[in-house]
């Protein structure tokens, strides 16, 4: 993909301060961080969830517990997307019952794959409360579903031409990066 058809709109630095905010955020708001734990939606919010988890270990909240949901099955369109679709585990070693649950995620677009999440969570146990940390948003424009998030490390308004997407050393990219990408044609 060449320079014209992506544009780059957070770099390795700038992802790393807005994830430091989005803690101070959190922390901010639930200053114990009692009863606080981090879900990361696969794939990348699992990555960012366990960032989250390290600037909080560093300023000395301890090992906030970390779990991985994989929302393959609680997805409306998943036979849409496929006969077979590919199911990865869902790690989350503790209770969710009567936990504040940070949902975390790279990007809210339609607000589907959040609606999925909570269900998933619910399915698990009765959280005392869900909120959701998005590194990137689409803007309310792109929203099909009534979902905002709590923690935002920033907003965009794109077309439906494009699609922001976010890039994580975890998942072999070079360089972290937030990015506007044209949309491919028939697909």
């Amino acid at each position: 993909m060449n320079d014209t058809e992506k544009r780059v709109l957070s770099n390795q630095e700038q992802i790393a301060s807005l994830l430091r905010q989005i803690a101070s955020r959190i922390s901010d708001k639930y200053p114990d961080m009692k009863d606080v734990v981090l879900v990361g939606i696969r794939t990348g919010g699992a990555y960012l969830a366990h960032r989250l988890r390290e600037i909080f270990k560093a300023r000395g909240f301890g090992d906030i517990p970390t779990g991985i949901l994989d929302i393959t099955l609680y997805r409306d369109d998943w036979t849409r997307i496929s006969h077979m679709p590919q199911v990865r585990s869902t790690k989350i070693p503790f209770s969710v019952d009567d936990k504040i649950v940070i949902l975390v995620d790279d990007v809210l677009y339609t607000g589907r794959t959040v609606r999925a999440a909570m269900d998933a969570i619910i399915d698990l146990g009765r959280p005392r409360k869900i909120e959701l940390a998005i590194l990137a948003d689409r803007g309310d424009g792109a929203r099909e579903l009534p979902i905002k998030a709590n923690y935002v490390g920033g907003t965009w308004d794109v077309s439906e031409e494009e699609l922001i997407n976010v890039y994580l050393r975890e998942e072999g990219a070079e360089e972290d990066c937030v990015v506007i990408e044209k949309r491919q044609k028939g697909g």
